[in-house]
């Protein structure tokens, strides 16, 4: 039975990361430091199907306390999902020293720790945002990324760069798997569609950051889930690959598509453009298709009704 270490496994994709490795007859280590960012209360809920499972352990730890995750690997692990982070554009322009001690010094913890106990394979979870405005779309691995437009975006290239460093000087197996806006069940409150689907609901309205045009690359959690697992186990030498859906959606259409999906109409507040927000997303994913069957299988209207479907069972399981 093969062994892997998720951290961030109570988030909005480490939970799902866990259950699909359960799945596969793994046993599952998770780590997370419940980081009140969000409720840490739905970050427990996100875990409640794999506590049931004897294949699954659950630590409370730091990634940047090395004493923590030394004693979470006791026993060994075959892989390491690293998964944990600060996340989002905004919030790192207003804290950029948190976001680079969590984000780049917890990395280099975690890769010392695969180096000192002798983990082969290491999967990085980086961001779509290290493109920046990148002009050329859609975007693939080989184009520059030396100018990102966030802090966020700043740390996920740095952790890119100290996994090919490790991978230069010790020979550790790593993947870096560029995330295109994750999307689907449990997905973080702050992020658009959970957002918009709380204020539409709520009769309140939602606010829209210039024309309407920006465009991303929405990707839904099965999808993104399906291109960790693969790359957990291909995972050899150095690489990265865009998991992305590879079909760009405008914000006025996402929106609209949220409205179908509720079967109630928006109320729209504009606002300016905001600072680090890049003006489009589109994941060139040939790579990942090569090398690791990966494919995207859930339309955004597949998508955004199972997001609707567990936003409002949450509801209906919220007490009052």
């Amino acid at each position: 039975m093969q062994t892997v270490l998720v951290t961030g496994a109570a988030g909005f994709i480490g939970s799902h990361v866990c259950e699909a490795f359960l799945a596969n007859g793994w046993q599952v280590k998770g780590l997370d430091s419940f980081d009140p960012f969000y409720d840490p209360a739905a970050k427990r809920r996100n875990l409640e199907g794999c506590q049931s499972n004897k294949r699954f352990s659950l630590t409370e730890g730091d990634i940047r306390d090395s004493a923590a995750v030394t004693a979470v690997l006791v026993g060994g692990a075959d892989v390491i999902i690293h998964l944990a982070a600060r996340a989002g554009v905004r919030p790192s322009i207003e804290q950029p020293l948190v976001y680079q001690d969590v984000n780049v010094n917890g990395t280099c913890v975690l890769l010392e720790a695969a180096r000192r106990l002798g983990i082969e394979r290491f999967v990085f979870a980086s961001s779509s945002s290290v493109y920046g405005n990148n002009k050329k779309v859609p975007f693939s691995e080989r184009d520059n990324v030396d100018f990102p437009i966030s802090p966020y975006a700043a740390s996920k290239k740095a952790g890119e760069l100290l996994c090919h460093t490790y991978h230069h000087l010790f020979g550790i197996n790593i993947t870096c798997l560029r995330f295109f806006t994750v999307y689907g069940p449990r997905q973080r409150p702050d992020l658009a569609i959970h957002k918009f689907t709380r204020l539409i609901e709520a009769g309140e309205s939602i606010p829209v950051f210039g024309d309407g045009s920006m465009m991303r690359d929405h990707t839904f959690i099965d999808d993104i889930v399906a291109g960790v697992v693969a790359s957990a186990k291909r995972c050899q030498g150095y690489q990265i690959y865009n998991i992305g859906e590879s079909e760009p959606v405008s914000l006025s259409d996402l929106i609209a598509a949220i409205e179908a999906a509720l079967g109630k109409k928006a109320v729209i507040e504009r606002l300016p453009l905001q600072p680090g927000d890049v003006q489009k997303t589109h994941a060139d994913i040939d790579l990942a298709r090569r090398e690791l069957d990966y494919e995207p299988r859930t339309s955004l209207a597949s998508g955004l009704k199972a997001f609707v479907d567990w936003y409002g069972g949450q509801q209906m399981a919220s007490p009052g």
